[in-house]
């Protein structure tokens, strides 16, 4: 068995960041192939190298043997046969699934496109994938298992040899997650190269065959997976030794004081009759499957949505939050899922990002103070151990994992009482996790209230000291830490009764 792909001494720089060092390691043809590592380790450096996307850099790529250097993505697609599924497909709504497919590459009938053969061709294609929609069907109507779907459809279209796929299943339900490793092993099958990218070790397991590790833009060791398991995972990615479940290091710092209630609370469609209360010093888990109307319900307690009954009192007052800008100033903080579009602004550097919820803290006069502004940035930069550690650096050029780290900066430097956790884990690495973990306990002993909103059921039993369990927009149950059975919630979320 052949190389599909040898990198040979790859070296990135970008200014002010040697991303990448030495990396040298191969995969083979026709393996599923894991590319493993921490957030900001260079995973998404290389396949952005493999790809085309970066065409200057210090080495060698090899595919099947021989050097390439790919100029754009499109020349990666044509001449290499190499192709990239991201992990946020990029989809024109408008077109039809064979146009999406075809993009660019429409077969021609003269100057005309034939549509007949392009339909024919992405038809067979399809049913080989085993999808249920057809080439001729609109395009922003698919889920988002189907839009990977229709991705890796297009890579195929192109005959694609090796197919990089981009933490695939960030979005996908349980059952698109099986299709796709089902399409994967057919892939394999073929003669296809698969590199696989994953926070989720379950998956690598399942699915790949060899896995290589990358640390801090160093290359580790390539292991085989029946031969390896997840400790030794975990500790080749970040070098020490990390319980990667979420477990709590602090007990007893709940208070008495009731910091957030909330009574009946609705809006419209989204969500009917919630009740709970948040003490001080507590972390509430809200778990709940895709849909469940949890995070509707965080955002109309921030104010980014409306609420149509309800009541909800913050320290002992009923407050009527109508905006954002309301909700902060009574004192609740949003961590939002999609922190790429809510949670900071995008060319903006890291010591205005922090800054953001909290500039009255640093004016004088009229004016702002930047020593303060940058002195609460620097402490925070440490604190948190955000990396690169440097207050002027734009945070949307951050692995996602020191993003996150920003935004907790950002609302560390305000006085809220309540923050809100929605998904706080999300794409982020084994090591980003525990840090993560260990700012909501610190955030929690300061006194604040913690709510957790997550999918991911080992991180809400293990961090929450209730969990509140929502099901189609109601709250289906309430269960306390010794009552934490995982059948029993999973039961609950999907619609059983508290009593089975």
């Amino acid at each position: 068995m052949g190389n599909a792909v040898e990198f040979k001494k790859i070296n990135k720089r970008f200014p002010g960041a040697h991303v990448l060092k030495d990396v040298t390691f191969s995969v083979k043809d026709g393996e599923v192939h894991a590319l493993l590592g921490e957030n900001g380790a260079g995973k998404s450096t290389l396949l952005n190298i493999l790809h085309g996307v970066y065409a200057e850099y210090e080495g060698e790529v090899l595919l099947h043997g021989n050097k390439v250097a790919f100029k754009n993505p499109n020349e990666a697609i044509v001449k290499g046969k190499i192709s990239k599924v991201h992990q946020e497909t990029n989809v024109v709504k408008d077109l039809t699934v064979g146009q999406n497919i075809t993009l660019g590459y429409e077969p021609k009938k003269g100057v005309f496109v034939d549509y007949k053969e392009l339909n024919n061709k992405v038809d067979n294609i399809l049913t080989q994938l085993r999808c249920k929609f057809k080439s001729s069907d609109l395009a922003g109507n698919l889920t988002a298992g189907e839009m990977q779907m229709m991705a890796i459809a297009k890579a195929l279209f192109h005959e694609s040899k090796i197919i990089s796929l981009d933490e695939p299943t960030t979005a996908l339900t349980l059952k698109e997650t099986d299709a796709l490793f089902e399409v994967i092993r057919q892939l394999k099958k073929d003669g296809i190269t698969i590199l696989y990218v994953s926070h989720r070790l379950e998956e690598i397991f399942q699915i790949c065959d060899r896995a290589s590790i990358l640390r801090d833009g160093q290359y580790i060791t390539t292991l085989n997976i029946a031969d390896t398991n997840r400790a030794e995972l975990i500790r080749n990615m970040v070098g020490r030794d990390v319980a990667a479940v979420a477990g709590r290091t602090k007990s007893g710092i709940k208070q008495k004081e009731i910091v957030l209630k909330v009574e009946g609370l609705s809006s419209g469609r989204k969500f009917q009759d919630v009740s709970f209360e948040l003490h001080r010093g507590e972390i509430v888990g809200f778990f709940g499957l895709v849909g469940a109307g949890r995070t509707e319900v965080m955002r109309t307690l921030f104010g980014a949505d409306k609420k149509t009954a309800g009541r909800v009192f913050l320290k002992g007052k009923e407050t009527h939050i109508k905006n954002t800008h309301q909700g902060l100033k009574d004192g609740i903080g949003l961590i939002p899922e999609e922190r790429k579009t809510q949670g900071f602004i995008n060319l903006q550097s890291n010591i205005n990002n922090v800054a953001l919820s909290s500039l009255e803290r640093y004016m004088s006069g009229i004016f702002v103070d930047d020593t303060k502004r940058r002195e609460n940035c620097e402490k925070y930069i440490q604190e948190l151990e955000i990396h690169p550690a440097k207050a002027d650096f734009l945070t949307s050029n951050m692995s996602g994992g020191n993003q996150q780290k920003v935004i907790l900066a950002k609302w560390m430097s305000t006085d809220v009482d309540v923050l809100i956790f929605d998904e706080p884990t999300k794409g982020v690495d084994v090591g980003a996790k525990v840090e993560i973990y260990r700012i909501m306990e610190e955030i929690a002993e300061s006194g604040k209230g913690v709510i957790l909103v997550s999918s991911e059921l080992p991180e809400v039993m293990g961090m929450s000291d209730r969990i509140m369990i929502m099901s189609e927009g109601r709250i289906a149950g309430e269960l306390n830490r010794e009552e934490y059975y995982e059948d029993h919630i999973l039961n609950l979320a999907i619609g059983g009764n508290d009593n089975e």
